[in-house]
């Protein structure tokens, strides 16, 4: 019997090694996009970053003039009254400028014939001569333009020294029975370093113009200061006072707009001059005194302004003009310094958060803040 043939069958090949499968279409992408994310997060970071710089940048720049309006109550559009308020230290200085914002508030209220009033709310302990001095000549001027309505001053919890200053050209004042108000009077202050400088071997050299010019130099030992300096200084705190005195007594005259023919219009008493010595007094002696015309809250001054002007109570849109929030202005509501200063510095804890003053500038500031 024949073998069968097998010359023609294909040779056997071996089975071939089991192989990976391809990669899905998911995996492949998986290092491009932890790359991007990657270079995304340095994007983002250089973004925010810079972003940071640009918005601290302008913390020594002047205050921003692009204000929104925003309604504290709603009512009639067509009968408004403005609220501006006066809040902590009057001072034109930094990157939160109040007198430039209090300037522009009263324009943009005079600017809308809608606005039919203003109402000054004051909760501050004073500040700068000459800032409190920009708000009320800025006061008189918006009282002066018989197109504009009335301003009405409100003092909160504090309205001292030239907190008082700056309402008193305002055509009515309303006080709480305990604002703490008065203070009428200036102050100037400088601190003297000699004996500090001597005690650690620094020695100061002067190079003056006059025997005067270094008269307020914090590095003059305090017998240096001669009669002839007081009497200088003395005087010029004097006419500073006699300017607060004659602020109050024109903004306080009963002939000053209508409010001769007002029955809550208060004159000033005959010894009103008597209590403006630097005491601080409350809201019900400051009435008993002729310094405020009503005793009342914010509420109450609201209440009279819409009767005033004659608006149906509780009908007036009560607005403000509010600029953007400014990183530097937070840092000077919150007591701090906008920028830190270079070099070694010297701190003296006091116990008690008091106002920066910079020596020898006068401030219409109340005394009290420095009692012990």
């Amino acid at each position: 019997m024949s073998q069968p043939d097998d010359r023609g069958a294909p040779p056997l090949l071996p089975n071939p090694a089991p192989q990976s499968p391809p990669p899905t279409g998911g995996n492949r992408y998986v290092l491009p996009i932890v790359f991007l994310f990657i270079a995304g997060l340095f994007i983002f970071g250089g973004w925010i970053i810079s972003a940071f710089n640009q918005f601290t940048s302008g913390m020594t720049a002047p205050a921003r003039t692009e204000f929104t309006e925003v309604t504290l109550r709603s009512g009639d559009p067509e009968n408004r009254i403005a609220v501006i308020d006066v809040t902590g230290i009057i001072t034109s200085i930094g990157p939160a400028d109040m007198v430039g914002t209090i300037k522009k508030q009263l324009e943009l209220a005079s600017a809308d014939k809608r606005v039919k009033a203003v109402i000054l709310r004051i909760d501050s302990p004073g500040g700068e001569v000459m800032a409190s001095d920009e708000i009320a000549r800025a006061i008189r001027k918006f009282e002066a333009d018989n197109d504009n309505g009335p301003v009405i001053a409100s003092m909160g919890g504090m309205a001292a020294s030239g907190g008082y200053y700056v309402a008193a050209p305002c055509r009515f004042v309303f006080a709480n029975e305990l604002t703490i108000t008065g203070s009428i009077g200036v102050i100037m202050q400088s601190i003297n370093l000699h004996g500090l400088l001597d005690k650690v071997g620094v020695k100061p050299v002067t190079f003056k113009s006059g025997s005067n010019k270094d008269m307020l130099s914090s590095l003059n030992p305090p017998e240096a200061t001669t009669p002839e300096q007081k009497e200088i200084m003395q005087r010029f705190i004097d006419d500073t006072y006699d300017a607060f005195v004659k602020v109050v007594e024109e903004g306080r005259d009963k002939k000053k707009g209508n409010r001769s023919t007002e029955k809550d219009a208060r004159a000033l008493t005959e010894d009103w001059q008597d209590y403006a010595d630097g005491r601080i007094l409350t809201g019900k002696e400051a009435y008993q005194h002729g310094l405020v015309d009503q005793l009342g809250n914010f509420d109450d001054a609201v209440k009279f302004t819409e009767a005033f002007v004659g608006i149906d109570l509780g009908k007036a849109r009560l607005i403000k003009y509010e600029a953007p929030l400014n990183f530097g202005g937070l840092l000077r509501f919150l007591g701090k310094t906008e920028k830190a200063p270079t070099g070694t510095t010297v701190q003296v804890d006091l116990g008690v958060d008091l106002p920066r003053l910079r020596p020898g500038v006068p401030y219409y500031l109340s005394g009290h803040l420095y009692a012990d």
